[in-house]
């Protein structure tokens, strides 16, 4: 099958770790095969130039914390309002720009961590979504995911779940949006939680669906 070229703006770095070139470099080849021409930066100031931004069909951000600057985050949603795709994982999306507002917004939802351990956790597929492209065919699944509690837009489409059973300090039952997708305008965007490190990739359908949301929220050109 052959695909018309398009572009893939990948967005990496911070202060903060999380390893988002490792991680990042895992979608080139995917990004290549479906007809992207990738571009690479380790800066923001990209957002501001609108111009190469309305020429850009798809933004993956792996950003974890760090800050950004009202110029760029307007940048962004405008870009993104516009038709422009955004996506992203865990912390390098679900978490960046913790005090800009209008960053979050845009996601749709923020991430807040527990400080426990990692562990296993089954992750629900939507029976409500089962035909959206980013889960259709797939089956409930077992990941490696931290205890998080996330702030959420309910206008946002869940596709997936988590849930996390009590402790001492609370004692319920707790299931929390863990992939979820929206639009913005005339663009669309991609969120999940799963993905800390290259590891997590390992579990097939984790990489499935991360792969699929980054071609559902490429901008449509008809």
């Amino acid at each position: 099958m052959s695909y018309a070229r398009r572009r893939a703006l990948i967005v990496r770095g911070s202060p903060e770790g999380y390893r988002p070139v490792q991680t990042t470099d895992l979608f080139l080849p995917f990004l290549d095969r479906h007809g992207f021409e990738v571009v690479v930066e380790d800066c923001l100031e990209v957002y501001e130039d609108e111009k190469f931004l309305a020429e850009t069909d798809l933004v993956v951000q792996c950003w974890p914390g760090g800050e950004i600057t009202p110029r760029e985050s307007a940048g962004l949603r405008a870009a993104v309002r516009g038709g422009m795709g955004l996506a992203g994982w865990h912390t390098g999306f679900v978490d960046a720009f913790r005090e800009n507002f209008d960053y979050q917004l845009l996601v749709g939802g923020r991430l807040q961590l527990d400080p426990s351990e990692s562990d296993r956790h089954w992750v629900r597929l939507a029976a409500e979504h089962a035909d959206h492209p980013v889960i259709s065919g797939l089956s409930d699944f077992e990941a490696t995911c931290e205890r998080y509690w996330p702030l959420n837009d309910p206008l946002i489409d869940i596709l997936a779940t988590i849930t996390f059973d009590g402790d001492e300090s609370r004692p319920g039952v707790s299931s929390v949006p863990a992939v979820w997708t929206r639009t913005w305008g005339r663009g669309r965007i991609f969120a999940s939680v799963l993905g800390r490190g290259p590891d997590d990739f390992d579990t097939p359908q984790v990489r499935a669906l991360t792969e699929r949301g980054l071609l559902w929220a490429s901008r449509c050109r008809m």
